[in-house]
């Protein structure tokens, strides 16, 4: 496994758009077959292509992949001396295919590889937790807050807004990195510009439903992240002094549903609307404080 990602990785580091796809393509493969199981007998094959024409792979559930030796191999390569060093390899290596996909402008191919780049980095992020945490550098942060700018093409604006939550899920530290870094005035700039496609606002109203919820504090998230080394880099929110912790601010770095109101409510009318359906319908069993 070490081998095939060593030759992602040098694909994802090429300017070749080519070398690039092919490389999103092997890792995109490594992930399907960390993640999905195929039908194994000739009775399962033929029930698949009867009710869908062709045979499928099936996700795996949970508790079948923690104990998948191949996704133990994957999770554990995450998180050897290498990843110590740079950061989980596969998180990091597609951060930097989008700093320098970003860096080439806007164009149709260019978008389509920074589509599936997100993509797959939605997916490192989820099988793999303590990836998240790259994203309390600010200058991580600030790449996904860049692709939200309204020249971006309405499917990287989209893909952007889910890996953002995929990011801050779990992790009130990160979610107040991308509060100093004028995350919510980014996201509701997009959400007001008239030129935003109606299906990026709908994935914004769903991000700041997300953004609303209130948090929890995360267990031992200090440690990992002085484990793990992990330091801002200078950004205009250390510039304005943003950074330090305010009176809203709870003692484990985590923020109410009336806080985070507040905030937003500095950029966006309407707020308590949107907070009254969140605690009308409560997803996820939240309890509101």
């Amino acid at each position: 496994m070490e081998n095939l990602l060593s030759l992602s990785f040098d694909y994802l580091s090429s300017l070749d758009a080519v070398k690039i796809r092919k490389g999103l393509r092997q890792l995109e493969g490594l992930l399907a077959q960390l993640c999905l199981s195929r039908t194994t007998t000739a009775a399962e094959r033929r029930r698949s292509v009867a009710l869908d024409g062709a045979s499928k792979s099936s996700p795996k559930d949970l508790e079948s992949l923690s104990d998948d030796p191949a996704f133990r191999e994957f999770f554990k390569l995450q998180e050897g001396d290498r990843a110590a060093s740079d950061g989980a390899p596969v998180g990091i290596r597609l951060i930097s295919c989008l700093e320098r996909l970003l860096g080439k402008g806007s164009n149709g191919q260019n978008d389509l590889l920074l589509v599936s780049a997100l993509d797959l980095l939605r997916g490192v992020l989820l099988i793999h937790p303590p990836s998240r945490s790259l994203f309390a550098r600010e200058i991580y942060m600030n790449l996904l807050l860049d692709l939200l700018d309204p020249s971006s093409c309405p499917a990287v604006q989209s893909s952007a807004v889910l890996t953002l939550v995929t990011a801050l899920l779990e992790q009130p530290n990160i979610t107040r990195c991308f509060e100093n870094l004028d995350g919510l005035l980014t996201v509701t700039s997009l959400f007001k510009n008239r030129s935003t496609s109606r299906e990026v606002k709908l994935k914004l109203v769903e991000f700041l439903y997300f953004y609303l919820m209130p948090e929890t504090p995360q267990a031992g998230r200090n440690r990992t992240r002085e484990k793990e080394g992990l330091q801002r880099s200078p950004s205009k929110a250390s510039r304005l002094g943003s950074g330090r912790r305010t009176e809203n601010e709870g003692e484990e770095g985590t923020r109410t549903t009336d806080e985070k109101q507040r905030l937003l409510g500095r950029y966006l009318n309407n707020v308590q609307d949107l907070v009254d359906d969140l605690k009308e319908t409560a997803p996820f069993g939240a309890s509101f404080r």
